[in-house]
Formats: structure tokens, sequence, C-alpha cells
């Protein structure tokens, strides 16, 4: 559960560099708890690079990110700690079976083990939890990585595409996942091609060397 607490998420006038080519420019946004901002754009727009450098994974050419009025880069340890990030790779290690895999990244930030079950229950990979990960459709891996959010305490969420190869029912679990984080006083950011229904009617549209608010 997400302590009550206010926080705030700023990006001023961000530029990102992607070898000699600028992604984007220009870009600034805020979040505060309690909001979802979905972030669009056509393939090759930046939301990938984006969310690295909200995950502090990158730094963006110019532009500053700032946490509560502070800037992440001041604090890049604290800030990596806040936060839970899913990326275009699920993630999973084959060798473990589904609960050794949540339950490794759980111990990893510090997450109660007995959270680890109510979590594959949540994204319905009960029945699968000792079995191999080796052995999951794509569908069920990446819901694997989704019930990291669903057993792991953190404030900022940063998710890339996580509707990625869901069927309608899991898109719905992530819907409600993402509305009960907002509702306890999170912040997600969420890169979609999909109109998900988010907490909020914040939007960020992204296109090449610019973005534009919504």
């Amino acid at each position: 559960m997400i302590l009550p607490q206010t926080d705030r998420l700023e990006c001023r006038d961000l530029a990102c560099l992607r070898g000699e080519r600028l992604v984007f420019k220009g870009v600034s946004f805020a979040l505060s708890s309690g909001e979802a901002l979905r972030l669009t754009g056509p393939n090759g727009s930046g939301k990938s690079s984006l969310l690295r450098l909200l995950a502090g994974l990158a730094r963006p050419e110019a532009g500053t990110i700032a946490w509560n009025g502070a800037p992440v880069s001041a604090e890049a340890d604290a800030h990596r700690a806040r936060l839970l990030f899913l990326g275009h790779p699920d993630a999973v290690k084959p060798w473990l079976t589904v609960h050794e895999n949540l339950a490794f990244w759980a111990a990893l930030h510090g997450a109660p083990a007995n959270g680890v079950a109510p979590a594959l229950e949540r994204v319905a990979l009960a029945r699968q939890a000792e079995l191999p990960a080796r052995y999951l459709s794509q569908g069920q891996r990446r819901r694997l990585a989704l019930a990291r959010f669903a057993a792991i305490p953190a404030r900022l969420w940063l998710l890339d595409e996580p509707t990625t190869g869901l069927d309608d029912a899991s898109v719905a679990t992530l819907e409600a996942l993402v509305a009960e984080h907002c509702a306890a006083g999170g912040l997600a950011v969420v890169s979609t091609h999909l109109a998900l229904k988010l907490p909020g009617a914040a939007a960020l549209a992204l296109a090449a060397a610019g973005a534009r608010a919504a």
C-alpha cells in the first residue's frame, strides 16, 4: 500500500538524442499523485526513449526531470527506488518457476513475500505458479511481468506498451491495477496505442522532434 503523500513529477523542455538523431525536443508536462499520463505517438516518435529518461536509464540532451521540485539526477538512487519500470522485454527468467520469478523481483525491491501469491492470483497465473516460465505463452509472460506491479509497492509506475500480447480480460486487469494505484496516491505514465481507461484525462502525444499535450 502506498503511503498517503502528495508527489509531483515535472518535466521541462526535455530533448532526446538517439545516436545523431534528434528524437524529440520541447517535451514538458507535470503529473501529481493520483494521476496517470497516457503517452501516445507513432513508432519512432520517442515514447520508449522518454520512459527511459523518466526511469533514469538515460540522460536527456536538454531539459530537467524533477520529483517534488528536486532534479532526479541529483538523487538517482532514491528515484530508482521509488519507481517500477516495464519495458518491451518481460525480464522473465525461463528456468525459474512463475512463483520464483515474481518472488525474485519482490525480494529485489524489498517487498513482502506474502504479496507474491495474491499478485499471481490477480493476473490469473495462480494455477501456473509452479510451472517453469519457459512454458508460458507470450501473453502469460506479459501478465507475469505485470504481476510485479501488484506485488511491489512503488510511487511511480512507468509502463511501455504494457498491453502487448494481452487479451481483453488482461487489459481490463491492467486498467484496474492502474486505477487502484492512482487511487492510493500513485502516479503512472503509460505508453500505449490503445484507448486504455486511465484515471484522469492527461495525455501527451509525441511526434518527431516535438510533442503536443492534450
